[in-house]
Parts: C-alpha cells; structure tokens; sequence
C-alpha cells in the first residue's frame, strides 16, 4: 500500500520528467531544424571540403579532408541527445529526492494532527493540535479537529458529573428504604420483610453495576501500577465457594489502571463462575503470561445465545431471575478500558472459559 507521501513525490518526479522531457525535445527539434538551415544557406559554396595545406608545411599523409556538413550536424545532434538523456536521469533522481522532502514538509502537519489522534483517549481529551503557520487547509482541518475535542471533552465531563450525581441521588433513598424496613417492619412479617430486603438489595446491586458500566465505558480517569495478582488473590480469598471447588495458579502481574474497576472484573468472572455452577462442581483460576483464565463447570451455553454473552442486561434461560445480566458486560468494558481482550467460549460438557489478555506493553 502507497502512502500519500509516495504518490505526491512520484507526481512532482513525474511532473518534472514529463515538463523535462517535452522541453528537451522541443529545444532539440528547434536545434536540428537550425542546423539543417544553415547547411542549405551554404550548399553550393565549397565549404563542405578541407582547403589544401601547402606541401611544404604537411606532408601528403597528414592531409584529411574535413566531413560534409550535414554529417557534423547529425553528430552534433546525437550529441545532443546523448547528453539530454543523461541530464533526464540526473535531475530525474534529484527531483525524486527533492519530491520525498517536500511531500514530508507539507505533510507534517498532518502527521501532527495523526498522532495526537492516536494518543487521546478519554483521560486525554484535554490535548490540542494547536498547529501554527499560516492559514491554509491544513490549519483549517487542525483547528476543527481541536474544536470537536473541546465539545466532546464538555460532554464526557457533563457525562461523569451526571454519574456523580446519580450515584448519589439514587443511593440515599435506597439506604433510607433499606433502612426503614429494617428498623420499621415487626418481626412477625418476616417473609416480606425479607422479600422487600431482597428487592432493595437487588436494585442497589443494579444500580452499582451500571455505574460501573457508565464509567468503564468512559474511560479511566486515572491510572496507576496495580499488582493483579493481589488482586485476583483478595477476590479469591472473599469468595464464598462453599459447594463449588476453587482451584487457581497466579503468577505476578503489573498492570496499569484502576484498582477499583479491576476487583470489580476478577470479582464478576470468579463469581459468575461460582453462581453459575452445579453443586460440587469445580471453578479454575488461573493467571499466567499476563492472561487471566476463569474456566468452571455448569450448565451448558445454547449455541445460538452465545452471543448475547456479553450484551448488556441479556441473560440466558439457564440462569434465569439470577442477577441483571450486566456480569460479563462490565467485564467487557473494564477489559476494554484496560486495552485488554476478553473472549469465551463454551467447555465440553458444560461450562463457560473466559479469558482476559492484558496488552504486554501498557
């Protein structure tokens, strides 16, 4: 594939070849016809032939006659055309040469503008082109794209505000409910007491999983060296796997990012793969070569909705009323917020193998 700064040097080198080439042919033609010219001018005049040297200062030997004219015109053409050819190639180097150098000059600033592209991420929005010079296109196409980076960082801050606030706003009155049923409700109505618990703590559990969604999927706004190992070991240790078995082979791991967001990814696969298990089924851990593995047994993934895995609030019929479907979709965007692959795919006989692949170079 050609990159625009060699179809710009081969259009200036072709350019120059073809002005060079027409030019060359013109000024020959012109010289020939000239030529022929002045050699009519003079036929019939006796010039054609050497003057005869007095025998006394040449001997008879050294005496050549001097060629017709029109033989020293086509010599001096061909002449001509030897060295027109070679100056072509000469300068048609130089021109490829000064093309290159040229082609980078004027697309410098496009290359500025690409590579500032390539760096923003939303933790970065607040970088500008800024590219100086005079008013021209380019300028034009940098200062629109340093625009658009002002309206989209007011509207990622607008986002993250908004998500401060609902996190607030819909947390308090939830404690306050939880609260008063707690508090409120006798004892005698235990079993809607206990029901009205469940459903407060499930909304509270939907509420912190979309806002974990929202703000994985707004990028990080921070990011710092964690040992994720650690943290595999901590949500291993705090899980309660009392009919599952729990089996894991952690080797270190640097990872940059947030710590929060990456408990909440080891948090969600490990207990998917113990909530979605069968009693004395078995769950495998394991974190090696920057690669986290979550293997379990379980239920099997119907083929046709394997899909939907990791479609936010789409849940399969196998696990049915367990949860809000958001599971492996944070999984997905913490993963993504980290430059991280995630991938699945069913185990023979049932069961589910995620696998999250860290980028080797953060």
């Amino acid at each position: 594939m050609t990159t625009v700064r060699v179809r710009l040097t081969l259009i200036y080198s072709g350019l120059f070849l073809l002005t060079s080439v027409v030019l060359l042919v013109i000024v020959n033609m012109l010289l020939r016809q000239a030529l022929h010219a002045r050699i009519e001018s003079f036929r019939g005049v006796g010039v054609g032939e050497a003057p005869p040297a007095p025998a006394a200062l040449l001997p008879r030997s050294a005496v050549k006659p001097l060629p017709p004219l029109s033989e020293l015109a086509r010599e001096v053409i061909h002449y001509q055309w030897d060295v027109s050819a070679l100056a072509i190639g000469v300068l048609t180097l130089v021109s490829v040469v000064v093309g290159w150098v040229i082609a980078g000059r004027i697309l410098r600033p496009v290359h500025r503008i690409t590579a500032t592209a390539q760096r923003l991420s939303l933790s970065t929005l607040h970088e500008r082109i800024a590219l100086g010079g005079p008013r021209d296109e380019l300028k034009e196409l940098a200062d629109t794209f340093d625009a658009m980076l002002d309206r989209l960082e007011r509207s990622v801050e607008g986002q993250r505000r908004f998500i401060a606030n609902a996190s607030h706003e819909l947390r308090t009155p939830l404690a306050v409910q939880r609260t008063a049923i707690e508090i409120g409700l006798p004892e005698d109505v235990g079993e809607i007491r206990e029901k009205l618990l469940f459903h407060n703590h499930r909304i509270e559990g939907l509420i912190d999983a979309l806002l974990v969604l929202s703000q994985a999927e707004h990028g990080l706004q921070r990011r710092a060296p964690v040992a994720f190992h650690e943290v595999v070991r901590l949500v291993l240790a705090e899980t309660d796997a009392d009919e599952v078995s729990v089996t894991a082979r952690i080797e270190p791991l640097l990872v940059y990012g947030d710590p929060v967001l990456l408990d909440r990814l080891v948090t969600n696969l490990v207990g998917n793969a113990v909530r979605y298990n069968h009693p004395g089924g078995a769950v495998e851990v394991t974190l090696a070569g920057g690669v986290l593995t979550v293997r379990n047994t379980g239920p099997e993934v119907p083929a046709e909705r394997f899909g939907d895995l990791f479609a936010p609030f789409r849940r399969l019929h196998t696990t049915r009323g367990q949860g809000a479907g958001l599971g492996l979709s944070i999984v997905a965007s913490i993963a993504t917020a980290h430059g991280a692959a995630v991938t699945a795919r069913p185990n023979p006989g049932g069961g589910l193998e995620v696998v999250v692949t860290f980028p080797a170079d953060p």
